[in-house]
């Protein structure tokens, strides 16, 4: 055990510390002195403190058992995302929070490790086989669509396109044919063109049928300002308004610790949570937002490089699944902060406050860690497939 020990990634540890101060420090910066939010700062360290503990003990957790019980834990996670359904509690007009005594915990959070774990069990019995479109694309499609689905419904958007692209990341990496990602790519992108064109030039008929067909009448507000801001209501483009102001006003290195115009006076909402990256832009400028881009660059370059390194067939795959989740999660939020992206509600990967998505992150880097340690075994002993064999594990 001692010499797995010694494959820690130190620079991993060290990045991980210092995003932890970043985001202490951040939070305190945009909730000290503030009604109901002085003292979240402190509940971030004990977020931290708990998510240390947890990635210490995923890294000592042999993740080829997490792979080998897959389905087990995918099952659980629909369960619980059922759950919720019935009595989960309703924040920002999301009903996606479970209450455990003074606790609020966001199944759909964790259901991206689930998600995560399970494509992972199913690819490795693959043994680098080339998929097949109706016997592995489509299930592989369906495993990841149906949890996405019931987390639109709660108005989860944010997340559940995190679903879709960690699974656009498996596949990738999971040998898909050419020809299936090409004709994929084609259709998904011609989609979202539509979608987007549609909404623009004929922006009544599409809102009509988001609000009244569909009863979705949140995912306009995160759409207006996105797409036609000049039609945007006062109240939907507030948060994307003011927020580019403010990162705009941080200039080259910012206004100074405690000193950002904009942050101090609350004019952007939900400054501890999705919308920490403003503070940033706005108190430490271009150089801050870039340091902070450089570090979660470090990382995920440390994330790939244990992947490479590994010899056992699961781990690249964990790793692949955790990179393009925290790709999508950074890209998404601060993307939605400039304009180049909707608002969805999505956290910026540990910095923004909550401790649900702190302790998920946290247990990625212990299950990346995990690889690190365990990786450089022998191939796990997991059944391989012959030729024209189910995709899908067999209990």
């Amino acid at each position: 055990m001692l010499q797995r020990i010694k494959r820690i990634d130190g620079s991993i540890v060290l990045i991980l510390i210092v995003l932890m101060g970043i985001s202490i420090f951040s939070i305190y910066s945009v909730t000290h002195g503030r009604e109901r939010l002085d003292g979240m700062h402190m509940n971030m360290l004990k977020y931290y403190a708990v998510g240390f503990v947890a990635f210490a003990l995923l890294t000592l957790f042999d993740y080829r058992l997490l792979v080998r019980y897959g389905l087990y834990i995918y099952i659980l996670g629909i369960g619980i995302l059922v759950l919720v359904s019935f009595i989960g509690k309703v924040k920002n007009g999301a009903q996606g929070w479970i209450g455990i005594g003074e606790l609020s915990i966001q199944p759909a959070e964790l259901f991206k490790l689930v998600l995560i774990i399970f494509l992972t069990t199913v690819l490795v019995r693959k043994n680098k086989i080339r998929l097949q479109f109706w016997r592995d694309v489509v299930p592989l499609g369906l495993i990841a669509l149906l949890p996405c689905a019931m987390v639109i419904v709660q108005n989860d958007l944010g997340n559940a396109l995190s679903y879709l692209v960690i699974l656009l990341g498996l596949l990738w990496v999971g040998h898909i044919r050419f020809s299936h990602a090409l004709i994929g790519l084609v259709i998904a992108g011609g989609a979202i063109l539509g979608f987007i064109l549609c909404y623009i030039h004929y922006h009544e008929q599409t809102v009509d049928f988001i609000e009244k067909t569909l009863g979705r009448d949140h995912f306009v507000r995160r759409f207006d300002p996105w797409l036609v801001p000049e039609l945007a209501s006062s109240t939907a483009s507030y948060q994307t308004k003011n927020a580019q102001t403010a990162i705009g006003s941080g200039g080259l290195d910012g206004e100074g610790y405690l000193q950002g115009s904009s942050v101090q006076s609350n004019r952007v909402p939900y400054l501890y949570s999705e919308s920490i990256f403003v503070q940033i832009g706005e108190e430490f400028g271009f150089l801050g937002a870039a340091a902070l881009l450089m570090l979660f660059f470090i990382l995920i370059h440390r994330l790939i490089v244990i992947a490479l390194e590994c010899r056992d067939r699961g781990g690249p795959l964990l790793i692949v699944g955790i990179v393009a989740m925290l790709l999508y999660q950074i890209l998404e939020n601060i993307g939605a902060m400039i304009g180049l992206m909707p608002l969805t509600g999505i956290t910026l990967p540990f910095i923004s406050y909550g401790g649900t998505s702190l302790l998920i992150n946290m247990a990625c880097m212990g299950i990346a860690m995990s690889v690190r340690l365990y990786g450089q075994d022998a191939e796990d002993d997991l059944p391989l497939p012959q030729p024209g064999h189910s995709l899908l594990p067999k209990s």
